[in-house]
């Protein structure tokens, strides 16, 4: 990598998850020569499943970036529905080297009209409105298509992280970070996946799930809707 800065920029936003956020920054802040900047729609602080992130920068105040990576949420089909919002990640997206999400975060970058035509990961649960925005839905827990750089659900921000780390500066400097933080998972369940988790598990997280489907297709199909009104270059 060259001894310039470069620039991340992690676009966040009320109510995303926390995890999608800070288990990547965790290893992408320690990416040498970098300079990682968070980004929010009104800047300011940002609460997010009982914590506040503070004094982030207004989107709309940065200028450029390297690599832009954007957290999913609960709310993500909701505030892809943010006209400023979305037309900042797509200006910043389309000036960096790597375009990036983390779980439902590839919605958000579908809704902004960046995944077209490619492959992208996504939590399990929604990755089915993926193609409504003409992407490629990939079970992959890290998914490279071209420089956009996608990872599955919440906990596989920090395998994404690292894969960036590697593609940016090399598996030597990967390593090193895994191993400063002691990344070496190893859970005390193997109920990590649908093709995995116990049948009653799986089928009482659909239910918990059940409401909040018809709400998200709903949004994403809107968000689809707004992407043909853009005058989108």
């Amino acid at each position: 990598m060259a001894a310039s800065s470069f620039r991340i920029v992690f676009a966040v936003y009320p109510g995303m998850t926390q995890l999608d956020f800070t288990g990547p920054h965790q290893f992408l802040s320690r990416l040498p020569g970098s300079e990682v900047v968070i980004g929010s729609p009104a800047g300011g602080d940002v609460p997010s499943e009982g914590l506040i992130f503070a004094a982030t920068r207004p989107l709309a105040d940065i200028p450029s970036c390297d690599l832009i990576c954007v957290p999913g949420g609960v709310n993500a089909t909701t505030v892809a529905l943010d006209d400023a919002f979305i037309r900042d990640v797509r200006r910043l997206a389309l000036g960096a080297r790597y375009v990036t999400s983390v779980c439902t975060g590839s919605l958000i970058l579908g809704a902004a009209g960046l995944l077209k035509g490619r492959s992208a990961a996504c939590h399990w649960a929604w990755r089915h409105l993926l193609p409504l925005y003409g992407a490629i839905a990939d079970e992959g827990r890290v998914v490279r298509d071209g420089n956009v750089i996608t990872g599955g659900g919440v906990t596989a921000g920090i395998d994404f992280a690292l894969t960036v780390l590697a593609e940016i500066a090399g598996a030597d400097v990967a390593q090193m970070v895994q191993l400063g933080l002691e990344y070496a998972p190893a859970p005390p369940f193997d109920a990590g996946h649908p093709d995995r988790a116990p049948a009653a598990i799986l089928a009482a997280y659909r239910q918990r799930m059940a409401g909040l489907l018809p709400v998200r297709e709903a949004e994403a199909r809107a968000a689809v809707e707004r992407l043909d009104t853009w005058a989108i270059e």
